[in-house]
């Protein structure tokens, strides 16, 4: 290919092929050879058996932009080379291709966005532009050992800091990622896109009054940049200033009317805020103003209560056929699409877009369920009786966290609703603290030689472990008003309950449990901001709830009464039973407002949002028995867990 010769390459990838006809490299440099050789409708072919499979779909989009060039499709070029670059922002050809087509078209204020880029990927360093490809690609690893390496040679290169920033972040690593980009401020002051970063990672660790601070000054600064605005009300909508951010919605509006990510973004607010008509007016407003904005489409099934329409549906599915239809956006419609037909009781189309969906963010992922497996044995492995025994009167005793764990789906946000209506509780959000608090105890295996995590907690003395148990106290009090206790409904913090009653030993902790077909069902029918990868395949799903079984299994087993089990659907057939359970186990008095759960007045960020508003209903126990026929997989997957229930 590299000497032009491509019937000769197609000859020996032919080969290749008869041995493993669905090598996916292999597929894609014959899709190339044969548009150099002008067979353009064997290279479409050779695209099209790609396009939901192939990692690297960044050059996917490329390639098949440039096909439609060569086909003199200029429109349908220009498409295509943005999905390309909204993938992977180190493609220059793309960038210069859009760059041309543009120009033709005499749309010069886009074109001259599109030289910029190239100007800027231009004078990139190199091993800057191969690391920000890797991104693109996931290959968190081999990026983070280029930029290193780079940034060793050039300690204050401020954009190989963004990039490494950029790459903590993904590994969780949220507070080096935070000292980079504050590292990175300060070489440069008026670098605006470092300062976004940050304002993201400061969000991300829960922040928001740092976020709100720095956001709000990125607006006084320039005053005429609607992006920064747009920044400001997000960060208010994190504090709970919801009338603020509308109102700061509403000025972005005014001078970009239409905006479609501004008006999903209002709607978001508006439905946090408890706004439920107020959010469903915004987020069709968003579509009325660009009907390919899927967020917006999605935003309405996330409702719960939201049911499209037949021309809604019709839309959609219209949209779907789109060959320009970028990937994010058809992520959004096939989660929507599922829910519209769910609607419908078309169970059969409702399942084949709910699949659709997850295998395209299935496709993105990393996840590995193995190495899962392997974490959570790990976990059993060591807290063992001895080693609970040994660590006993360590850790900050103050018993102010009460800890709801379990899968998402499975009524966390109920119990959450009950307790926070009690008039010594707060509720707060899903708190990321105590998996950031389990990263860094695994990077310091990693990085100083200790024993790797949990194993690393045997190696600490007493006072490290009390300071850790005070610092997540302290990161957690912006959340908490003035009551005694507060909740911390991050359901993935079951992986890491050793760890929370070692550095927490008086903090209670709640299972909620849900019937594992209705709990993973619905969880595959939810499209998660983040965290929750095992979401996207039924095999993943059986296999992590029955690691999650087994490791509370456990925990009843070497320490009997730590973890208090509350089943969904016991809650849902007597709650006044259940709730009085909850209530002794926290040592709390009765109060009756956590039966009138559906009154307290509070925002709900999670997807039950609208459901813990409404009085309580069964109509979802039994809701998966009518996608039983297509659910043989994850059955197959559950095994045993499924058999004991």
């Amino acid at each position: 290919m590299a000497e032009g010769n491509f019937r000769g390459a197609l000859a020996e990838i032919d080969l290749w092929l008869k041995q493993d006809p669905e090598q996916q490299d292999a597929l894609y440099m014959s899709a190339v050879c044969y548009r150099y050789t002008g067979q353009y409708d064997l290279a479409q072919q050779r695209l099209d058996a790609l396009r939901d499979r192939f990692a690297d779909q960044g050059r996917l989009y490329q390639e098949q932009g440039h096909l439609h060039l060569a086909r003199d499709e200029a429109r349908k070029a220009l498409a295509a080379y943005a999905i390309a670059t909204q993938l992977n922002p180190a493609l220059i050809a793309s960038w210069r291709n859009q760059q041309k087509i543009l120009e033709a078209s005499g749309n010069h204020p886009q074109a001259r966005q599109a030289a910029a880029q190239v100007q800027r990927l231009e004078a990139l360093p190199k091993p800057l532009l191969a690391v920000t490809d890797l991104l693109a690609q996931g290959r968190l690893v081999k990026a983070e050992q280029l930029c290193r390496k780079f940034l060793q040679a050039s300690p204050t290169d401020v954009e190989g800091m963004r990039l490494l920033a950029d790459i903590a972040e993904r590994f969780g690593e949220l507070d080096d990622a935070e000292y980079l980009l504050e590292s990175a401020a300060e070489f440069e002051p008026n670098n605006q896109q470092v300062r976004i970063d940050l304002i993201k990672v400061l969000r991300s660790r829960q922040k928001f009054s740092e976020s709100l601070a720095l956001a709000q000054t990125l607006s006084d600064t320039w005053p005429d940049n609607m992006q920064f605005k747009s920044l400001y009300a997000i960060e208010k909508t994190q504090l709970g200033q919801y009338e603020e951010a509308v109102e700061l919605f509403d000025t972005v509006l005014e001078t970009l009317p239409g905006d479609a990510v501004t008006l999903t973004s209002r709607g978001h607010a508006l439905k946090t805020w408890g706004k439920r008509q107020e959010a469903v007016d915004s987020y069709r407003a968003a579509i009325n103003a660009n009907p390919w904005h899927g967020d917006a489409y999605y935003s309405l099934s996330n409702l719960k209560t939201y049911r499209f329409d037949e021309s809604e549906r019709i839309k959609m599915l219209e949209l779907l056929r789109r060959e320009e239809l970028d990937p994010r956006n058809r992520v959004y419609l096939s989660f929507a699409l599922g829910k519209a037909f769910e609607d419908a009781e078309d169970y059969s189309r409702s399942f084949e877009f709910y699949q659709a969906g997850n295998q395209l963010k299935r496709r993105e992922s990393g996840y590995d369920a193995d190495k899962m497996s392997e974490e959570l044995a790990a976990q059993r492995e060591y807290f063992t009786p001895a080693v609970l025994e040994a660590r006993t009167g360590a850790g900050c005793a103050a018993p102010d966290p009460i800890f709801i764990v379990g899968l998402p789906r499975a009524g966390s946000t109920l119990l959450e609703q009950i307790l926070s209506s009690h008039s010594q509780v707060d509720g707060t959000l899903e708190l990321p603290n105590m998996l950031t608090i389990a990263q860094k105890l695994r990077r310091r295996s990693r990085v100083d030689g200790c024993a790797a995590y949990p194993h690393i907690l045997g190696e600490m003395e007493d006072a490290e472990l009390k300071a850790l148990g005070e610092q997540y106290l302290e990161e957690t009090r912006i959340h908490r008003q003035s009551a005694p206790f507060f909740i911390d409904k991050m359901p993935n913090n079951f992986r890491h309950i050793g760890l929370i009653k070692t550095i927490l030993p008086n903090a209670k902790i709640i299972d909620a449990r849900r019937h594992p077909m209705a709990c993973c069902f619905s969880a595959f029918k939810q499209l998660f901001a983040e965290g929750q990868e095992f979401s996207y395949d039924l095999n993943d799903l059986g296999q992590y709830y029955s690691d999650y079984v087994a490791l509370m299994e456990h925990w009843d087993s070497v320490a009997p009464g730590t973890v208090l089990r509350v089943q969904y659907e016991e809650v849902v057939a007597d709650l006044e039973t259940q709730v009085r359970r909850v209530l002794d186990f926290c040592g709390l008095d009765f109060e009756p407002a956590c039966l009138d759960f559906h009154k307290t007045d509070r925002a709900v960020r999670t997807a039950s949002s609208e459901q813990v508003r409404q009085p309580i209903y069964d109509s979802g126990v039994e809701q998966w028995r009518h996608f039983q026929p297509y659910l043989g997989e994850l059955q197959r997957s559950l095994g045993p867990v499924l058999d004991a229930c």
